[in-house]
């Protein structure tokens, strides 16, 4: 009777006796103490070149190996075609051999990509010599099961992938290209069950691509706002690459792609609305309370204004119900609390608004009330009369001007969002951000700067992306230059950074003295209260 699985000679069945030598025994004692000296010794791999060859780890993926093997957390930022997966994949080898009744779960961005990972495992578990390997109980594309108990699942990151399930490791492969939404939904679900054991392990790799949770969880991680241990490789350490290899790669690429792809720097997209090296600049910090989609970075303050504009989803998990509170007292404005949530009902989100907005002195609030934004500004109105609700008021060619009252024909509450208020306000937040006029903190709101780039003759999310909270930023910006935000704060915040301006400019030309034009006064030219230069009129013969 055969020993082979399904006919396969390279694996062993079930409930096949094994006779150890004196010199296996030893050998096995070895690999199951030491998976370094197990994949050296005994983990095979394809080379492009040579065909089945040892897998002869570099300086660098040995490191991996031992700090997955003695730490619970890792995050690794690897340059692409570096053996990121093939390292992985031998140390989970070696875990399902020597640690019966354990699950592991091989997740990446794509369904197929988890698969070739498996597949990777599998070549290597079919070339171990027989008295190493676990008979085999189920073998497919998707996932194994060993004798031992040991099971190896493959899927896509996703929040349902592995629900209900308990694993003991997790492996998460380029999670920096799975999209935010998909992201966090997965972590929500599924991280409770690592965090519950005491030796279950999470083991995070990718290739930077923006600034989204991978990215949070990198910067969190060198930081030691977390338990992740860092690893991060550069593409030196890769034998064979010198600048000569730098320099083909970018010529047959772009400077671009191989900052992002080998220098493994976080870039968002190139022509965003808010400059790439701004976003790079904007710090995030740890919010001091966080619950139920909402963070906060400040306590409210007594005698301090506060704004808050609001985006309406429709309850779907694609998009987010969000709302941004501002402190704009003073200029620099800060952003104290964000909110942002997928899953909360439409008629649940105004008594969420009204009660975070009471906390934050009664604060000014402003919905954007196309589609069903109209039900949330009618029911925080009429139902739960919150009586500090922001107005606009259509003006002929004005368009739409902010105010606190109904003032006759075409007033409503909060503001509907056309192509020139879109306009007006990415122009306005785009001067406000980049000039450091506002305190952002938050780590959503630069993930969505890092990819809310130009489309045609507008500005919106990339595929896979969110823009909830940009559309926050964007009402902001739009208020900012109404007479009654003005009133509201008494700042003037076009003609502030106009002075500024002009004070710059007279520093800079100091030097030269060319500071005093020599013209009197009265012929001077001057700016109005919108910022616009005026010059004066002088008529001969006066």
């Amino acid at each position: 009777m055969s020993d082979a699985y399904l006919g396969n000679p390279n694996l062993k069945k079930i409930n096949v006796p094994v006779e150890f030598t004196e010199e296996q025994i030893k050998e096995f004692t070895k690999c199951q103490n030491d998976p370094l000296y197990f994949i050296k010794n005994y983990v095979q791999i394809v080379s492009l070149d040579k065909g089945l060859v040892p897998f002869n780890l570099y300086d660098f993926q040995e490191k991996m190996v031992d700090t997955m093997h003695n730490e619970r957390f890792t995050i690794c930022k690897l340059p692409r075609q570096s053996g990121k997966s093939t390292t992985i994949v031998s140390y989970l080898l070696h875990y399902a051999l020597f640690n019966p009744n354990c699950n592991i779960a091989i997740l990446a961005n794509k369904s197929s990509t988890a698969r070739d990972i498996l597949g990777r495992l599998q070549l290597a578990y079919e070339n171990l010599p027989r008295w190493l390997q676990q008979g085999v109980i189920n073998w497919n594309k998707g996932s194994i099961e060993l004798e031992n108990k040991s099971t190896i699942v493959a899927a896509s990151t996703s929040s349902s992938a592995i629900r209900g399930g308990s694993y003991n490791i997790i492996f998460l492969d380029e999670f920096a290209f799975v999209p935010s939404n998909i992201a966090e939904q997965f972590f929500s679900s599924v991280y409770p069950t690592i965090t519950s054991g005491q030796s279950t392990k999470m083991i995070i790799v990718s290739t930077p691509h923006g600034m989204n949770m991978y990215y949070k969880l990198w910067v969190d991680a060198v930081n030691k706002n977390n338990n992740y241990i860092p690893i991060e490789v550069h593409w030196s350490e890769v034998p064979g690459r010198d600048q000569k290899w730098k320099e083909e790669t970018i010529r047959n690429t772009s400077q671009e792609q191989f900052q992002s792809e080998f220098e493994c720097e976080f870039l968002g997209s190139i022509d965003t609305l808010i400059s790439p090296a701004k976003i790079k600049q904007t710090p995030h910090v740890t919010p001091i309370k966080s619950k139920g989609g909402l963070e906060m970075y400040e306590e409210p303050k007594k005698d301090r204004v506060y704004v808050c504009t609001v985006d309406v989803a429709r309850g779907t998990e694609k998009d987010y119900s969000a709302f941004i509170i501002f402190d704009v007292t003073e200029v620099p404005y800060k952003v104290v609390a964000v909110y942002r949530n997928n899953e909360i009902k439409p008629f649940v989100f105004p008594n969420v608004i009204a009660e975070v907005c009471n906390g934050y002195n009664h604060a000014h609030t402003l919905v954007e009330v196309n589609d069903i934004g109209q039900q949330i500004s009618d029911a925080l109105q009429f139902e739960i009369e919150y009586d500090n609700l922001l107005m606009t008021t259509q003006r002929g060619r004005a368009g739409q001007v902010l105010g606190a009252t109904f003032s006759g024909r075409g007033s409503q509450l909060g503001i509907r969002m056309t192509k020139q208020i879109k306009k007006i306000g990415c122009s306005n937040i785009k001067t406000i951000i980049e000039s450091d006029k506002i305190i952002i903190n938050d780590f959503n709101i630069i993930g969505e700067m890092s990819t809310f780039s130009r489309r045609g003759n507008s500005w919106m999310a990339e595929d896979g992306c969110n823009d909830d909270l940009m559309s926050c930023l964007i009402i902001f910006g739009w208020a900012t230059n109404q007479d009654y935000f003005k009133e509201l704060t008494d700042i003037n915040i076009r003609n502030q950074m106009y002075a500024e301006q002009q004070n710059l400019i007279e520093q800079d030309m100091a030097p030269f003295g060319f500071v005093d034009d020599g013209l009197p006064e009265e012929e001077k030219p001057f700016a109005d209260e919108y910022g616009t230069v005026w010059n004066p009129v002088v008529r001969k013969g006066e």
